[in-house]
């Protein structure tokens, strides 16, 4: 077996094994007493007074799309930022990949904080971040 390997598959038996290890203790060791307010829907400490399957707007959806997506795509700035920050880190960047230069890495940011900016403006254009 390759050596590279081997940690990776104990890093992966020890988490499946400590999971399954806490499920089974919490399933053994919880409490089970169960009751008519305990089997109710939890509402925030507050008596529910619909239906627990009932209908969402979708705007609220839009909102939590649009947040999650520009969230997630603004992390793919991190690694540029941290890189960007050491005066060798685009010299690195250029090593691991020589057919990018420092100025290519550069432009590939900015036309991707681009897209962000459009997307961003067709979003607002488009009426998902006004909450009627």
């Amino acid at each position: 077996m390759d050596n590279l390997l081997v940690p990776l598959l104990l890093f992966a038996a020890c988490a499946t094994l400590l999971s399954v290890g806490v499920l089974t203790l919490s399933c053994l060791l919880g409490p089970k007493k169960t009751g008519r307010v305990k089997e109710m829907p939890y509402e925030s400490g507050m008596d529910p007074i619909h239906d627990a399957r009932r209908r969402f707007d979708v705007r609220f959806h839009l909102v939590a799309i649009a947040f999650l997506l520009f969230d997630v795509e603004l992390l793919f700035l991190y690694p540029w930022a941290v890189a960007n920050k050491n005066p060798d880190g685009l010299r690195s960047i250029a090593k691991v990949a020589p057919d990018f230069s420092p100025t290519v890495v550069f432009a590939e940011v900015m036309f991707f904080i681009v897209l962000l900016t459009v997307g961003f403006a067709y979003a607002w254009r488009k009426g998902v971040f006004r909450w009627r």
